[in-house]
């Protein structure tokens, strides 16, 4: 991480996500999917389908020119026993959501009870990194080395807001995003963004 830092000349920028919606319909999916669906497999889902969307972001410096990754292979930090580990869930663009949330539990479990294999944290070529549930509302998360950008998600926080008029209660959620400026740019940076924004807040879009 020290390295990503000296090297990697990063911007960062953040934007509000309202998953009112996803966070009511999540719970009902384990009947329907067969599967229990975290927060965390929405986001490695919506991940895979920007960065496929948007694929300088899995790209990387090499020389003079940037490289593009031949796979979406998404590293998800755990916080395990022995300190924090990254799982990877790989061609995450290409799996449905039943199938990432089973390999998401899979790694996780892995990862707490020490069994991860060399085979469950290499290639990662995008990074997500979630406090809510240390009730972090936002933070900015740090590029790892194989990478080039990482999506950094807080607490879910119900929040007053005013919509059409009338003053309600939506659940709001803080996406960061921090990115190698050598490879991608602010306005494509903030494209890619939006797409997850937009794409959790209408998460059936997701299943």
């Amino acid at each position: 991480m020290i390295e990503s830092k000296r090297t990697k000349p990063c911007f960062y920028i953040e934007s509000k996500a309202d998953v009112t919606e996803l966070m009511a319909i999540r719970p009902k999916l384990r009947k329907t999917l067969g599967v229990r669906i975290t927060t965390n497999a929405f986001y490695i889902r919506v991940l895979g389908l920007a960065a496929q969307r948007f694929p300088l972001v899995v790209g990387s410096f090499d020389g003079d020119s940037v490289r593009f990754a031949d796979e979406i292979n998404v590293g998800f930090a755990v916080n395990a026993p022995q300190g924090l580990m990254v799982p990877v869930v790989k061609h995450a663009e290409s799996k449905t959501m039943p199938e990432i949330a089973r390999e998401e539990k899979l790694l996780t479990d892995k990862a707490r009870d020490n069994e991860l294999a060399l085979e469950d944290i290499e290639g990662e070529t995008i990074a997500l990194s979630n406090l809510g549930a240390y009730g972090i509302d936002s933070f900015i998360g740090i590029v790892p080395p194989p990478a080039s950008t990482i999506l950094a998600v807080g607490n879910v926080v119900p929040t007053v807001v005013c919509r059409e008029g009338e003053i309600t209660v939506r659940k709001l959620l803080s996406v960061s995003l921090a990115t190698d400026r050598r490879i991608i740019s602010e306005a494509y940076a903030a494209r890619f963004l939006d797409f997850i924004k937009r794409h959790l807040q209408a998460p059936k879009q997701l299943i």
